[in-house]
């Protein structure tokens, strides 16, 4: 099972950058520990897309694809006494096709949306513990929580 983790920045953009309302949420999937980045992403004023190192896509199909990464098109959000949940209504099935595809551990929820004053702010972060590899054929199933992605209270 994978360590949700949240990125700093995210707290900071959320009420004034990241509408989870309407913005296209997407994933990203990397084999390099956050720490081990240039800039490390989880860190203040580091969350954006362009510091983590993504795994190259090769032989990559999902059920979801948009440029090469899963887009949650299916993302509801709901709001009950105080408490915001966002949630993903479906797994997520990625599939190795035509070879094998690159090793990832890590996967990030990112905001495709927003342009300004940042690009791609991080939202959130998976660890799975070790890396995940498929060879041509395999697939993984993504399947969040049953209460949400998250719960904001």
């Amino acid at each position: 099972m994978a360590t949700f983790a949240k990125v700093n920045d995210y707290a900071l953009r959320l009420p004034t950058v990241i509408n989870l309302d309407s913005d296209q949420l997407a994933l990203a999937f990397t084999n390099t520990a956050p720490a081990s980045e240039t800039s490390n992403p989880t860190s203040d004023g580091n969350g954006v897309l362009t510091n983590i190192t993504q795994i190259a896509y090769t032989n990559w199909t999902d059920d979801l694809t948009v440029d090469r990464q899963l887009t949650l098109a299916n993302v509801s959000t709901t709001q009950t006494s105080g408490t915001f949940t966002l949630d993903y209504t479906a797994d997520i099935v990625i599939t190795a096709s035509g070879g094998a595809i690159a090793t990832w551990r890590y996967i990030y929820m990112f905001d495709d949306t927003v342009a300004s004053p940042v690009v791609d702010p991080l939202c959130n972060l998976w660890d799975h513990g070790s890396g995940i590899a498929l060879s041509n054929g395999d697939s993984a199933t993504l399947q969040f929580n049953a209460s949400g992605i998250e719960t904001l209270a």
